[in-house]
């Protein structure tokens, strides 16, 4: 038998938020389990246009289904079991199947990138290609609209590739399905900022569904909750917290696509506004910035919105920022907002997605921490003292234990800034085909984070990123593409550019620059710097700070590693001067 990748019909109606089924908490052995038990209730994916006009309800009964159907088609294609198959991630029915399909195959599904309104055909086609030979996939999916880009690069690397609705009209008989086991192999997750040095993360059923259980105890899911998300499907709190969670934990889901969040970002809190239930909604710090920003024309946020039943307004992805959270308070408190719906987290693919959530109504506590502990150095008598507002990022979710330590690994008493080191069932077994960074961080069954932080009564906060990690709006960039990006301009080499995040003046983000320039015409550096500029931008679609250094200055290890950190601190200290330019 031949089944299309849907073969029901769209329901118009979305799935009920109430449902008879007992509801479980990911207590299953596999994600396949937890499809098959989803699918005996009446719970579902329900998927909106820009407007939030919904499109197509998607029952877990019909996505149950239609994976069966992907899967007979994958194994008719010579897909076994341990194969990756790599799909671009799409909020869609087509590639919730196709996920679920590749699972039930024994396959580990790989969700690669959209691609993005900056950087190009090219660049696009790059990132996939280099995302293709590291996890060495035996075929490629990808949407219609996306195939001559996701094709070349299917080409490119020898990749079979072929968009969904030719997949679709492939043969695929049922067939007895393989048997997977507790400790198999899930899905393979790439950092959305890893291009030249991705890092697969490999997920066994057993680290994802322990995680997916820690994430339903520690938001408290109760009957009448639905979930609401525009977060993408290749990040790990789209896929893992909005996507596989409510399959998991049985949660009525409405989805925008991220491009149309973007575009009309107050869809997002209208979906919320129409849940006659109460609300699970997640975003990193900048998803609330811009509503914040867009409703400040507006006349009042209740005369559109009623966001009183938002019992959980999750924080995570990058650092939260305290007064963007309180700027969003302000603009949505007549439309019911309450502070305490706050929650924030902190979690990184490495386990799986969550290590703490604060508990549901402490909302969002700070602390005052001065900035030359956050940083390591010493405080200078001529200069005056500055704190910085460290957010609470709660407690280690069930089965995590987390520990703060010392360089060497000696554990450290609460209050005392450290390396962030978590041990619990759902970190990842490793990096795919990469023993060396998988021995870098995984030590006695302990992953160091490499993210900074100390304890306090029990509770987590985190004062820095990863040590060399650039996180702006919620997206990860590898300082390394950066760099290398502006190796490939004319008359720079390695070891010539040094990439970090910086804190504005006006306290937003950015990625800096330091380049070691051997030019001394003030024309030409003023040339190349907005070269420099505009390369970064193509690549990773973020706009930079760029500093011309002379050459020989940029610190090194005593092994001549470039020393991305110490960069950073002397030029923050103005120990590195960079050349006057004209703006």
């Amino acid at each position: 038998m031949t089944t299309d990748i849907a073969p029901t019909a769209p329901q118009t109606r979305p799935t009920p938020t109430a449902d008879p089924l007992p509801r479980r908490f990911a207590d299953f052995a596999t994600l396949g389990e937890a499809l098959d038990y989803a699918a005996r209730g009446g719970r579902g994916l329900n998927f909106h246009d820009a407007r939030g006009t919904l499109v197509r309800a998607y029952g877990f009964t019909a996505l149950r289904d239609d994976a069966r159907a992907c899967a007979y088609r994958l194994i008719a294609a010579g897909v076994t079991p341990g194969d990756r198959v790599a799909l671009v991630a799409e909020t869609s029915a087509e590639f919730a199947a196709l996920f679920f399909g590749a699972v039930l195959a024994g396959a580990w599904p790989v969700p690669l990138p959209l691609p993005t309104s900056f950087g190009g055909r090219d660049s696009y086609i790059d990132q996939l290609r280099v995302q293709l030979a590291s996890c060495d996939p035996v075929m490629l999916v990808f949407p219609p609209e996306l195939a001559q880009m996701a094709g070349a690069a299917a080409d490119a690397s020898g990749v079979r590739g072929v968009d969904w609705v030719e997949f679709a009209t492939q043969s695929g008989p049922e067939t007895p399905l393989p048997t997977s086991t507790a400790d198999d192999v899930c899905y393979l997750q790439y950092s959305s900022g890893s291009t030249r040095f991705p890092h697969g993360v490999a997920i066994t059923h057993r680290a994802l569904l322990s995680n997916l259980a820690a994430h339903a105890h520690g938001v408290q899911i109760i009957e009448t909750d639905r979930c609401v998300s525009w977060l993408p499907w290749y990040h790990d709190m789209g896929l893992v917290g909005c996507f596989l969670s409510p399959v998991a934990n049985q949660v009525s889901t409405d989805y925008l696509k991220t491009e149309d969040f973007a575009r009309r970002p107050l869809s997002w809190l209208d979906l919320i506004s129409r849940n006659p239930g109460t609300s699970l909604s997640y975003s990193p710090t900048f998803g609330y910035d811009i509503c914040a920003r867009r409703i400040s024309s507006q006349t009042k946020a209740s005369d559109r919105f009623d966001l009183s039943r938002w019992r959980v307004a999750g924080n995570g992805a990058d650092m939260i920022r305290p007064d963007v959270m309180q700027a969003f308070v302000d603009a949505f408190a007549d439309a019911g907002f309450q502070a305490t719906a706050f929650l924030p987290s902190y979690g990184l693919a490495e386990a799986t997605l969550a290590v703490s959530l604060m508990p549901p109504g402490e909302g969002i506590r700070v602390e005052l921490v001065e900035e030359t502990e956050l940083s390591g150095m010493q405080h200078g008598e001529d200069r005056p003292q500055r704190y910085r507002a460290i957010v609470n990022c709660g407690k280690p979710v069930r089965d995590m234990e987390v520990e703060v330590r010392e360089e060497d690994g000696t554990p450290l008493p609460d209050g005392a800034i450290g390396k962030v080191w978590c041990r619990g069932p759902s970190v990842m077994v490793g990096y795919f085909r990469d023993p060396g960074a998988t021995e870098a961080c995984l030590i006695d069954g302990w992953l160091d984070t490499g993210d900074m932080g100390y304890m306090s009564g029990g509770y987590i906060f985190i004062v820095g990123r990863a040590k060399d990690m650039i996180i702006i709006n919620g997206r990860n960039h590898w300082p390394q593409d950066i760099e290398w990006a502006v190796e490939q301009l004319p008359g720079f080499k390695a070891g010539d550019i040094a990439a970090f995040a910086i804190t504005t003046p006006g306290g937003e983000e950015t990625p800096a620059v330091l380049v070691q320039c051997r030019s001394s015409d003030e024309v030409e550096r003023v040339r190349l710097r907005d070269e420099i500029r505009d390369r970064v931008r193509s690549v990773t679609g973020m706009n930079c700070v760029v500093e011309l250094i002379p050459p020989r200055t940029l610190p090194r290890t005593s092994s001549g590693k470039l020393s991305r950190a110490k960069a950073r601190n002397l030029y923050l200290a103005g120990e590195i001067k960079p050349y006057d330019l004209a703006a």
